[in-house]
């Protein structure tokens, strides 16, 4: 159990930073991307993300800070998560695909991608982030390692921010057709009820 804790905090603190600080090379500088192409840029991108998550890895042990200890009543809290999580991504699932995931649309010059305005996208514009602080949250909690904890605080912020820099190249990229979309549809809380947006808004 204690080993199991142990890679799952490492896998933590080494994966995590660097696959949300992408966003940050990404979205900032769109322009310079798709005037390099596709290809070259994920050449680069993922050179960076991958040179990020080794040397994070030589620090590991530093990083994950202190054992806490395998608490029983944070699995309630943990399960309730993991359930929350599985059900906004098969949902999420739907509409999202790998493609999109990676950022293909924000790179590329051919494939501008499309508004997602259906289904989940309907309650809420960025369901996969709220996916990712519930099962991020499992996560933690299962390590129950000090800077897991920390690591999981700063994602709030950090998170925070790749959504307002996507929304900013998103209104460049579509226009009014996302204004419309934001003011319909809330950032994060789900609109609960009715599905709210009906049909497809093409973005």
């Amino acid at each position: 159990m204690d080993k199991a804790r142990w890679f799952v905090a490492v896998l933590m603190m080494v994966t995590l930073p660097p696959a949300v600080g992408a966003w940050y090379v990404i979205h900032p500088f769109v322009r310079f991307w798709r005037r390099l192409g596709t290809v070259a840029s994920f050449c680069i991108i993922y050179a960076l993300l991958i040179s990020a998550c080794l040397l994070l890895f030589e620090y590991r042990s530093a990083l994950i800070g202190t054992d806490l200890g395998f608490q029983p009543l944070l699995m309630v809290p943990a399960v309730t998560a993991v359930v929350l999580g599985a059900a906004i991504a098969r949902r999420r699932r739907r509409y999202l695909s790998q493609r999109i995931l990676v950022g293909v649309p924000e790179v590329s010059t051919r494939d501008k991608g499309r508004l997602l305005c259906e289904g989940i996208y309907a309650r809420t514009r960025n369901p996969r982030y709220l996916e990712f602080l519930a099962f991020s949250f499992a996560y933690v909690a299962f390590a129950n390692h000090s800077g897991t904890w920390v690591l999981y605080a700063l994602m709030f912020p950090a998170l925070h921010l790749v959504v307002l820099l996507e929304e900013r190249e998103l209104r460049e990229r579509f226009g009014a057709e996302y204004e419309v979309y934001c003011r319909r549809v809330p950032r994060y809380l789900p609109k609960l009820g009715p599905r709210g947006l009906g049909g497809q808004i093409r973005l």
